[in-house]
């Protein structure tokens, strides 16, 4: 039941992380428009071997966590920080996501599987989400970090990234794309880490 759990979780929360219009999704789509289909599925690949390294590192830091709970409330001012930090990133620092990407973001003549990893690398967002997510979760007793189980969660998160990344590969065109829409889901993905941040403001103003 727990590899079944670990893997749902990872698959659907990887989906989740991927859907809003951002630099990896919207430039998959862009190579499948002017370079063809094999290439952005080939940078979608590098994408998600460095989203797997991203998790399972993630995961490791977050077993550790829960083994050892005396650092736990050091660890949630933290986050505190960190999630106020990426609100005010998303909110008034971070580019419009309805800007189109530029050429120039990656050269033509780099390998599109190395592109999609040294692009994903810039992209540290994953590691408080999966580290905040499986704690959540492990906390119902729906996740668990026994290696196997582990392993599932970090397999299904790679899935999950390539599945999202296959939809703007195999449906989305850019420019289309951003005039569908008229929202900058930078501000959606403040309005989510403000959200976290209140909840964790408050959890630990509970425990004083």
């Amino acid at each position: 039941m727990t590899i079944f759990s670990n893997f749902l979780i990872g698959f659907v929360g990887a989906i989740i992380g991927v859907i809003p219009p951002g630099l990896l999704n919207m430039y998959a789509a862009k190579i499948s428009m002017k370079e063809g289909r094999k290439k952005a599925f080939l940078f979608s690949a590098g994408v998600c071997t460095t989203v797997l390294v991203q998790t399972y590192v993630a995961l490791l830091f977050a077993r550790y966590i829960e083994m050892h709970p005396e650092v736990v409330n050091v660890l949630q001012k933290v986050a505190l920080g960190i999630f106020i930090s990426l609100t005010i990133y998303f909110f008034f620092i971070a580019k419009d996501t309805r800007r189109e990407v530029r050429e120039n973001s990656v050269h033509s003549k780099t390998n599109r599987f190395f592109s999609g990893m040294f692009l994903a690398i810039l992209n540290l967002l994953p590691l408080p989400y999966w580290v905040y997510v499986s704690i959540t979760f492990s906390a119902f007793h729906w996740f668990s970090f026994t290696q196997p189980a582990l392993l599932v969660a970090v397999i299904a998160s790679g899935l999950g990234t390539f599945a999202m990344l296959a939809i703007y590969v195999q449906f989305f065109r850019p420019k289309e794309h951003q005039r569908k829409f008229k929202m900058n889901f930078n501000y959606l993905l403040g309005i989510i880490t403000a959200i976290i941040s209140i909840i964790t403001f408050l959890k630990i103003l509970n425990e004083i």
